[in-house]
Parts: C-alpha cells; sequence; structure tokens
C-alpha cells in the first residue's frame, strides 16, 4: 500500500493514536523537512502542539542518501558502524560531514523558529514523526538528543520503514508506531505517490498555523 502524500500519512498514523488526543501532556515533534507534514496532520487531528526536532543526516560521499550516522541538535552524533566499515570512510571524512551538516543544522534551527524558543518537552510525552525509516540514523540522532531534555516518553511515529531499521529504533523508544514493514525496502519515496520536497517555507507555514491554532484553542478554553 503506497500512501498519497505526507498530508495522508499523516492521516492514517492520527487514526492509530487516539490514546493522545486532546492531552495536556502530549506534544508532536516533526523532523523536518519531510516529517513535519506528517506531523502537522497528526498534532492537528489529536489537537496538540506541533514543533520540530532539527536533525541531518550524514550521507556517505558519493552516496548521499545513504546514511552513515546523523547529528541533532545539542552535539548529539550518532555514527552507523556497519556502514563506515562497509564503505571504508575514513574518521576524518566523517568529521567533515558532520562540521557541513552542522552548518546547515544551525540555520535550519534560527529558519523554523524565527526566534522562539524549542517547545518544553520535560515530563510529557513526545510523538516523534518522520515520513519514514531507511537507514534508521536520523532518527536515532533525534531520540539521543531528545533524552537529553527529559520527556517522559519517547513514541517514534513513522508511516513506512525497513524491517531491520524499525527493529534496532524501536530498542530505543518507549513505544514505536508504524503502519508498515514491507520486506523489499530500497527507499522511502517508493512508497509515496508524491514525495516532492518539503521547502522550508512550507515547514514555517505549517508551524505557524499549529501555533495560530493552539492559540485559538486556549483562547476559547479561556473565555468559556
Amino acid at each position: 500500500m503506497r500512501f498519497a502524500n505526507r498530508e495522508d500519512a499523516g492521516r492514517q498514523l492520527a487514526a492509530h493514536l487516539t490514546e493522545y488526543a486532546n492531552r495536556a501532556d502530549v506534544v508532536v515533534l516533526g523532523l523536518p523537512r519531510g516529517g513535519v507534514p506528517v506531523a502537522a496532520e497528526i498534532a492537528g487531528r489529536l489537537h496538540a502542539p506541533l514543533d520540530v526536532l532539527v536533525v541531518r543526516k550524514l550521507g556517505v560521499p558519493g552516496y548521499a542518501e545513504l546514511a552513515m550516522g546523523a547529528i541533532a541538535s545539542g552535539g548529539v552524533q550518532v555514527l552507523n558502524a556497519d556502514v563506515i566499515e562497509q564503505t571504508g570512510i575514513s574518521p576524518a571524512a566523517v568529521a567533515h560531514a558532520a562540521a557541513r551538516e552542522r552548518v546547515e543544522l544551525e540555520r535550519r534551527e534560527r529558519a523554523f523558529r524565527a526566534g522562539r524558543a524549542p517547545m518544553s518537552v520535560s515530563g510529557r510525552v513526545v510523538l516523534l514523526v518522520d515520513d519514514g525509516l531507511a537507514t534508521g540514523a536520523t532518527m536515532e540522532a533525534g531520540i539521543a538528543g531528545l533524552r537529553q531534555l527529559q520527556p517522559a516518553s519517547i513514541v517514534v511515529v513513522v508511516p513506512v520503514g525497513a524491517p531491520e531499521s524499525c527493529s534496532r529504533v524501536r530498542r530505543h523508544a518507549d513505544r514505536f508506531v508504524c503502519l508498515q514493514q514491507p520486506p523489499f525496502f530500497q527507499a522511502v519515496g517508493e512508497w509515496y505517490e508524491d514525495f516532492s520536497q518539503t521547502t522550508d517555507e512550507e515547514v514555517q507555514r505549517l508551524l505557524e498555523e499549529a501555533r495560530t491554532r493552539m492559540q485559538g484553542a486556549a483562547a476559547s478554553v479561556a473565555s468559556s
């Protein structure tokens, strides 16, 4: 089964997450950029706040889609030792890739947050969302970074993923929700009819819409 687009994936996932709806202790975090449209759909249907957790994949030189690791805010770095060994990447090449991606991570933090502080997740249930798991390195880095912020629990939520990556990521999460784990998995995009690139502007728009929605809900409660 293929998803029509990321919004469709988010709608289908939300149907499996109804126990988290209308709860003050729940927050939804999307991994930018592609995870944010999925997360926005989930947050809207659960009436939960939305934010981003900025993570950057470290691509193998010459094979950018193959992750040898990932970095996240807070100085987190997760490496895939198997990929590094199989491709013969030197420690210097890994360090160079990490330094380059750190610059982009910091740029995205500034662009997406527009001067606002990250949403507090301490003591809260975090639904950590991406549009799929290929190697799982990006999600692992996200979980590691998130653990430093002391959430009550981390629920990893993805529409589709490679079985071996799902198995590995599941061990790091408090709960794992994945709709499909096809045995013959090559890339996340093959499980979507529309897998067009998510832009910075779309991420910014979805975050602003979510903030407006939550402010409106708070005002409605205050006036009732």
